[in-house]
C-alpha cells in the first residue's frame, strides 16, 4: 500500500470513530439514559425536558467571574497590626459580578416602582417606601459645608451615573430581591409566559415574586392566571396542547373528529398550556407554569460573598501563568503604583480615593482624578474582569458577618459566614403561605427605623427545625453567623467541663445593646451606656470591601477588610450585585496565559 493510499484509509477511519463517538454521546440527548423512553413523546409517555438548553446567559450588568483558586487576606501592608488579615487559601466558584456599583439612577428606578406599587401616601404602605428610601444626611459634616450633595446627590440627574451611598446592608440586600423579580418578570414577559403588561396590571400585593411564581404559581399576581397564564407563548402551547389531547382521544376512543374535539381529551387540553421545548412546568388544576427545569428563570441577585469580592477584585488573570501565579497585587490593577504608566495615560490616577491630609482628588488641571467625592461609574480603567472601581469611588458591601478570623480549617470552598437556613412556612392544608396585603412583616432596626423584610405575595419563611436537623451531620441549627467563633466555647472564659452559662459580660462578643421600644404608638430610643463593653462585632456587624474616596490608598488593597452595622449607612459604602454560575466552571474555550 502506498503513502497516498495509507493516508486516505488512515483519514477515513478517524472520520469514522469521530462519528461514532458524537453517535455515542448524541443517543441519549433525546430519550433517557436510564430508561430508552424518548423526552418530550407525544404520546405523553417521556418526561418533559428542555433539550434545547445551551448554558446560562451572563445576566444584565454583569460579567463572568471563572472560579479558582487563590490566597484571600495577603495584604500588602498591614500598618494597623489589627489581627485582621490572615492569609489563607481559598477556592471560588465560578459567578457573575457587576461591572459597576449600583448607580443613583438604578436605585431611582427601586425607588419609582416601590412608589407606584405601594403608594407612601397610603397608610398601610408608607413604611415600605420609607424604609428604602437612601439617608442623604450621611453627606452632613458639623465643620463641613456639604449640603449641596444632601440635596442633590441621589436625585439630580448631573449624579445619575455615580454609586448610590446612604443604603444600608440591609437595604442592599432588599434591592437585590426587587432586582431578582423585575428581571425574571422581564424574561417571562419578553417570552410571552406571561401576559404582555404583567407588571401593569398588577396593583399592591398582587406584584410578581420569582420563588412565589416557582413554588406556588397559581398564587402569583394575586391569583390571577389571565395574567400569570396570559402571554401569546402560553396561549400557543394551550392549543398545541388541544390539538395533540384531541388526536390521542381520537385515536383512543375511535371517534369521529368532531367527536374528538369535544371528546374528554380535549376538553380537559382546553385547560393546559404545553411546554413545547420540555421540562420546567409545574402543573396547577390542569395548568402549566413556566419553572426551574425550563432554564428561562435566572438564579437570583445577591450581594457577593467576601471570597467572591476579594477575589473578583484582585483580578489575578493577568499574573497567571498556567497553573502558577507569578508574585503579588496590591491593587485590581498591574503595579505597585497608583499612577498609570503608559505612555498616553502617564502619570493619571488609576482609582479615586483621598491622596493625602486636605487632599481628595489632587491639584487641579494635572495629577487630579477628576473627583472629590465619588466618580461617575466607568470613569476609571477596569481590572482584568472587565470590572469598574474595585477600588477606590465607593467601597462596597459583602454578604459576609465580620469576624476576625476566616475560619479556613473548617472550611475552604465558596467561604460564607452568615448562613441563616429558614423554609417555607406550609399552612394546615399542606400549601404554602403566601403573604397578603395586611401580613407585610418588618423589622425596627436598632436606630429606630423601620423597613419592610416581606411584601405582600411573597412566601412566609420560618427557621428550619429538627425535622431538617434531626441527625444531620452538615447543619443542626438554624442560625450559623456565629458557628465556631462566639459561641461559649470561642470566649475566653471557656472551660472544657465547666461551661459559663447566663453570665454576657463573659461573650466573646459583647457589643452595645442599644434598644428601641414603641410606647402609646411612639418609638423610644435607649442608648447602651454600659462602660464595660469591649467590641463593636456581633451577629450584625457586616464587611464591606475596597477603599473609597475618603480613603487613602492603604484600603485600596482588596485584601483590606472592615466591618459596619448592618442597619447603617454612611457616604462612602455602596454596593454591587452578584449571581452564581449554574453548570460548567468555565464559559467558552480555555485559553492559558502567559
Amino acid at each position: 500500500m502506498n503513502k497516498k493510499n495509507l493516508f486516505n484509509v488512515t483519514l477515513w477511519a478517524t472520520l469514522a470513530l469521530f462519528v461514532i463517538s458524537c453517535n455515542s454521546k448524541n443517543d441519549f440527548a433525546n430519550k433517557s439514559r436510564g430508561t430508552g423512553i424518548e423526552f418530550n413523546d407525544r404520546d405523553g409517555r417521556g418526561q418533559k425536558v428542555n433539550t434545547n438548553y445551551k448554558e446560562q446567559e451572563p445576566p444584565v450588568g454583569t460579567v463572568f467571574i471563572e472560579g479558582g483558586t487563590f490566597t484571600m487576606g495577603r495584604v500588602q501592608d498591614d500598618v494597623m497590626h489589627d489581627w485582621n488579615n490572615s492569609p489563607t487559601q481559598q477556592h471560588v466558584q465560578s459567578f457573575y459580578m457587576d461591572e459597576t456599583e449600583v448607580t443613583n439612577l438604578m436605585y431611582l428606578e427601586y425607588l419609582e416602582w416601590t412608589k407606584r406599587m405601594y403608594d407612601p401616601k397610603d397608610k398601610n404602605y408608607e413604611d415600605i417606601y420609607k424604609g428604602i428610601l437612601p439617608d442623604t444626611l450621611v453627606w452632613r459634616n458639623r465643620l463641613g459645608f456639604n449640603e449641596v450633595m444632601t440635596n442633590n446627590y441621589l436625585r439630580h440627574p448631573a449624579y445619575r451615573n455615580y454609586p448610590v451611598v446612604g443604603v444600608s446592608w440591609i437595604q442592599a440586600v432588599e434591592f437585590s430581591e426587587w432586582r431578582t423579580n423585575m428581571v425574571a418578570e422581564r424574561i417571562l414577559r419578553e417570552q410571552g409566559r406571561i401576559s404582555e403588561d404583567a407588571d401593569l396590571q398588577s396593583g399592591p400585593g398582587n406584584n410578581f415574586d420569582r420563588d412565589t411564581y416557582l413554588t406556588a404559581p397559581s398564587q402569583v399576581y394575586g391569583g390571577n392566571e389571565e395574567v400569570s397564564l396570559g402571554g401569546k407563548e402560553s396561549q400557543r402551547r394551550i392549543e398545541q396542547m388541544n390539538n395533540e389531547a384531541g388526536k390521542r382521544a381520537s385515536r383512543s376512543s375511535k371517534a369521529s373528529e368532531g367527536d374528538a374535539d369535544g371528546g374528554e381529551g380535549g376538553e380537559g387540553a382546553a385547560d393546559v398550556a404545553a411546554e413545547g421545548e420540555g421540562g420546567g412546568e409545574a402543573s396547577n388544576s390542569g395548568r402549566r407554569f413556566t419553572q426551574l427545569d425550563s432554564g428561562i428563570i435566572p438564579p437570583k441577585f445577591r450581594l457577593p460573598t467576601e471570597v467572591e469580592w476579594e477575589y473578583a477584585a484582585l483580578g489575578l488573570r493577568e499574573l497567571r501563568s498556567y497553573n502558577i501565579y507569578r508574585g503579588r497585587k496590591k491593587y485590581p490593577w498591574k503595579g505597585q503604583y497608583t499612577r498609570s504608566g503608559t505612555k498616553n495615560k502617564l502619570g493619571d490616577q488609576l482609582a479615586n480615593f483621598k491622596q493625602g491630609s486636605g487632599d481628595y482628588g489632587g491639584i487641579a488641571g494635572w495629577s487630579d482624578d477628576k473627583a472629590d467625592i465619588t466618580a461617575e461609574v466607568m470613569s476609571f480603567t477596569p481590572n482584568d474582569y472587565g470590572l469598574y472601581d474595585m477600588a477606590g469611588n465607593v467601597a462596597e458591601w459583602v454578604a459576609d458577618v465580620y469576624r476576625p478570623i476566616v475560619d479556613d480549617e473548617f472550611n475552604d470552598f465558596n467561604y460564607y459566614r452568615g448562613n441563616v437556613y429558614t423554609k417555607n412556612a406550609i399552612s394546615s392544608d399542606g400549601t404554602v403561605v403566601v403573604l397578603g396585603a395586611s401580613e407585610m412583616v418588618y423589622d425596627t432596626l436598632s436606630n429606630g427605623k423601620v423597613i419592610a423584610r416581606t411584601l405582600p405575595g411573597q412566601i412566609k419563611q420560618v427557621p428550619i427545625d429538627e425535622e431538617e436537623t434531626y441527625l444531620r451531620t452538615n447543619f443542626d441549627e438554624s442560625d450559623n453567623r456565629n458557628y465556631r467563633d462566639g459561641d461559649k466555647q470561642s470566649s475566653r472564659y471557656y472551660e472544657a467541663f465547666e461551661e459559663i452559662v447566663g453570665d454576657p459580660t463573659k461573650d466573646m462578643y459583647n457589643s452595645p445593646t442599644h434598644s428601641v421600644t414603641t410606647e402609646d404608638g411612639e418609638l423610644k430610643r435607649q442608648y447602651d451606656t454600659s462602660t464595660k463593653r469591649r467590641t463593636q462585632v456581633d451577629d450584625k456587624a457586616r464587611v464591606y470591601k475596597g477603599g473609597s474616596w475618603k480613603d487613602r490608598a492603604y484600603w485600596l488593597d482588596p485584601a483590606q477588610r472592615r466591618y459596619f452595622p448592618q442597619d447603617m449607612a454612611t457616604d462612602y459604602i455602596g454596593f454591587r450585585n452578584a449571581v452564581s454560575r449554574v453548570g460548567s466552571k468555565s464559559s467558552g474555550p480555555r485559553r492559558p496565559t502567559n
